[in-house]
């Protein structure tokens, strides 16, 4: 009587979810791609298999052009409007849904075919299938994980598919100079400049225990801002250590530690618009919400958006009222992992629940719909993606988050106007990355 009993506790462990021996990690690279991904393509056609991505730049590209548009022929399916947005309602996420009702003469979603071209180095994706085993959770806290830059490839709850995002490889070192725009609701609006170096340990010379990657940035413009410097170090457990950062005043000449600069904290320079965990679409340790994987849908989301990176394009162009004009904004139809958050009972932050969409070709957070404490729909943000051809990176070639109450919002993310191009595979020191070193910097700028 004892070994039947045995068993049936056996199989009932395994029915629960976070449980590794589950998970078939065989399927990586076969019928899933080698991060997860369904290969196949929808039932319809409408989403087309990945076949290994975008891994080439176009004919006689130079990174001085900027990511010129490689699919220059293609033409809008459609567009959503005001008028025909019931029509669609199925893919799209209520916060855009909310936002073709709330701006109808400015936010319309022109539809283009999908293609998946998200792609990342041989390197990379064979770490992610060594580790894929090996990585586990320890309350929120990531262990084991190896240098994987997908630690659940097959996830199994919400807090999982929120570490392959917050852990996603973006390319092992980056250093890049962009522009942001607070919009008020009335079409002003201001420009502010920063640049920001952010190196993953792999890559950074002496290196600390538990360190998933060193950042550094600073203010370039307007001049009230000007000289003001951020440094971070951010651990991959967060329940053994949580984050360290510093701030630079350039008014004061001195270094302080910034608490802050985490979960809700308000951004400079954003009118209020957007805190420190909303900054690459989600940052930070995710242990004031409770997360569930409420499961993959087929949902138009900001996509390949290149023509938005063309640099004979003017900010005055690009920066609308309400969003950015709808002209330079491409959507496709793709898969995304839905992760809801609630607010832990107990715990603080300004959004008392929050939904994620997360793009299943690349962990990346595209959309976000947040909510106040009392259950409004509150925030809207919109993540539009790229491949990043020369260094096989699927990132961000834009951020907005809009403000449904003052009507506002706020882009981030553009570069038209700025000749230095992104660079990735960054190097750096330890010693880069240390309060001196903000001193330092700070007497230069």
């Amino acid at each position: 009587m004892k070994q039947p009993l045995i068993t049936l506790l056996a199989l009932a462990l395994l029915a629960l979810p976070g449980v590794a021996a589950e998970r078939d990690f065989t399927r990586l690279d076969k019928d899933l791609t080698p991060i997860g991904a369904e290969r196949a393509g929808n039932a319809d056609g409408t989403i087309p298999a990945w076949e290994g991505g975008l891994t080439q730049p176009p004919a006689n590209w130079t990174p001085q052009q900027g990511y010129i548009d490689p699919f220059p022929g293609d033409k809008p399916r459609f567009t959503i409007t005001a008028e025909n947005a019931a029509e669609h309602a199925p893919r799209l996420t209520p916060g855009m849904q909310a936002l073709l009702k709330q701006y109808p003469q400015h936010y319309r979603m022109h539809v283009y075919p999908t293609r998946r071209t998200a792609a990342l180095p041989k390197a990379v994706t064979d770490r992610v299938a060594e580790q894929a085993s090996k990585v586990r959770l320890q309350g929120f806290g990531l262990q084991d994980l190896g240098g994987s830059t997908t630690p659940f490839p097959i996830p199994q709850d919400g807090l999982e598919a929120i570490w392959n995002h917050l852990v996603r490889y973006v390319g092992g070192g980056t250093t890049r100079t962009g522009h942001s725009f607070p919009v008020r609701s009335n079409g002003d609006y201001f420009k502010i400049g920063f640049h920001s170096k952010r190196i993953y340990a792999q890559n950074v010379e002496g290196a600390e225990p538990n360190r998933l990657f060193y950042a550094l940035g600073y203010f370039t413009e307007p001049a009230t801002l000007r000289g003001t410097i951020f440094l971070v170090h951010e651990p991959v457990d967060q329940v053994a250590e949580q984050r360290s950062a510093w701030i630079y005043n350039a008014g004061a000449r001195r270094v302080r530690r910034a608490p802050d600069l985490a979960y809700d904290g308000v951004n400079d320079g954003s009118e209020g618009m957007i805190v420190t965990d909303q900054v690459d679409g989600y940052n930070g340790a995710p242990d004031r919400f409770e997360w569930k994987l409420v499961g993959k849908r087929e949902m138009y989301i900001p996509y390949n958006n290149y023509k938005l990176s063309d640099k004979s394009l003017k900010y005055k162009d690009i920066v609308g009222k309400h969003t950015l004009n709808a002209d330079f904004v491409r959507y496709e139809l793709h898969r995304v992992w839905v992760v809801e958050g609630t607010l832990k009972p107990g715990q603080r932050h300004v959004y008392g629940r929050r939904t994620f969409y997360l793009d299943e070709d690349s962990w990346s957070v595209v959309a976000e719909d947040a909510y106040d404490t009392r259950g409004g729909l509150w925030r809207v943000a919109l993540l539009g993606m790229i491949q990043y051809y020369d260094a096989l990176v699927p990132w961000y070639r834009f951020g907005a988050v809009h403000d449904l109450t003052s009507g506002g919002y706020i882009a981030g993310g553009l570069d038209n106007e700025i000749k230095e191009p992104v660079q990735f595979n960054v190097k750096g020191r330890v010693t880069d990355f240390q309060a001196d070193a903000l001193r330092r910097l700070g007497g230069t700028l």
